[in-house]
């Protein structure tokens, strides 16, 4: 949004009030009148920048942070808060036996603790990351026991049953309203059910498939926040979800978006003075940057628009034999697949 009160700089608010002072009277700089308006026209100078950030904060477009949330709130739409991980573990006796322990024993793994909050079955637990965010997610192996628990000799962290997600960010939160006013969501169609999916925390994107089966089925792909494939806790909290909202008479199935891995191999011509390592990882973030952009509503991966990525690369002065999954041709997709990051191999 462009500035409206850039130019009520503070000489020309103190030059427009001198102005009003008649002639007679001295108003040059270090004069009675000049030092007397000189403060007054630094206030107003503040007060127009204000003005500014209020229309800022005023418009979704703009507005960051709580400004943002009171704008999208307008319309039902709420920032997904974070979300702590919840993991299975195993617990074992020395002789490998499956062993309970108290609920509330805390572990550590990597400088991250769990708690125990629910006994699934003899021997397995789930346990919360105790910081939210998908740090939780992460880790998997031999976990260090914070608590002595008798007969306890092994501890292993396992699957994911809830991906832990950081708290909703403003791109995120602004394409999610932008979803909502743009598009003509009535009772059941096809923008309805990709915003009741995109409502979940942790969905990143979806694509429906009306009809899919006949009268009155729909099918959703999910992708999850990073536009990955989604984990099956997921797809169902999705699905449960989506039978408390959907219209009377609906069959609705909800799946994980499948991944299609996308290698990328290519000669390149380097710059001087720039390194490989840097090359690689600028082009690296460009290609995962664009099948995210490009997921669910490309039906292809273009070969032509990773050259460019490619090109664009500061300290790549040209490039040859660039293959897609081992082809120079554009990588299909079809319906529930999404594009991921698979392998890049530059050769200089």
């Amino acid at each position: 949004m462009a500035r409206i009160y850039s130019e009520m700089t503070y000489e020309k608010i103190i030059n427009k009030m001198l102005a009003r002072v008649p002639d007679t009277i001295d108003k040059r700089e270090g004069s009675i009148i000049y030092d007397a308006l000189a403060p007054a026209a630094k206030e107003l100078e503040k007060a127009y920048i204000e003005f500014d950030k209020v229309l800022e904060r005023a418009f979704a477009d703009t507005a960051h942070e709580e400004y943002l949330e009171m704008r999208t709130t307008e319309m039902g739409i709420d920032r997904q808060p974070a979300i702590h991980a919840l993991r299975k573990a195993f617990l074992y006796t020395a002789n490998d036996v499956p062993m309970d322990i108290p609920i509330g024993s805390r572990f550590m793994l990597e400088e991250i603790n769990y708690v125990a909050v629910e006994r699934l079955s003899v021997g397995q637990f789930s346990l919360q990351c105790e910081v939210s965010g998908d740090a939780g997610n992460r880790p998997y192996g031999e976990l260090l026991s914070l608590n002595y628990i008798p007969g306890l000799a092994k501890a292993e962290l396992a699957d994911i049953i809830t991906q832990g997600e950081e708290e909703e960010t403003d791109t995120s939160l602004k394409e999610r309203y932008h979803f909502r006013v743009r598009q003509p969501i009535t009772s059941g169609n096809i923008y309805h059910y990709k915003q009741w999916a995109r409502e979940v925390a942790g969905v990143g994107d979806a694509k429906v498939f009306p009809l899919w089966q006949g009268n009155g089925t729909v099918k959703i792909a999910i992708a999850d926040s990073d536009i990955q494939p989604a984990i099956p806790a997921l797809v169902t909290t999705v699905a449960e979800y989506i039978e408390t909202v959907r219209p009377i008479g609906a069959t609705v199935t909800v799946v994980s978006a499948t991944g299609k891995s996308i290698n990328v191999a290519a000669k390149i011509v380097m710059a001087p003075g720039y390194a490989l390592q840097a090359v690689y990882d600028a082009f690296l973030s460009a290609v995962d940057g664009y099948l995210k952009e490009i997921a669910f509503s490309s039906t292809y991966v273009s070969h032509a628009r990773i050259g460019t990525l490619l090109f664009a690369i500061p300290g790549v002065d040209d490039y040859s034999e660039l293959k897609l999954n081992g082809a120079a041709a554009n990588i299909t997709l079809s319906g529930e697949e999404i594009p991921v990051l698979g392998n890049i191999d530059l050769e200089v």
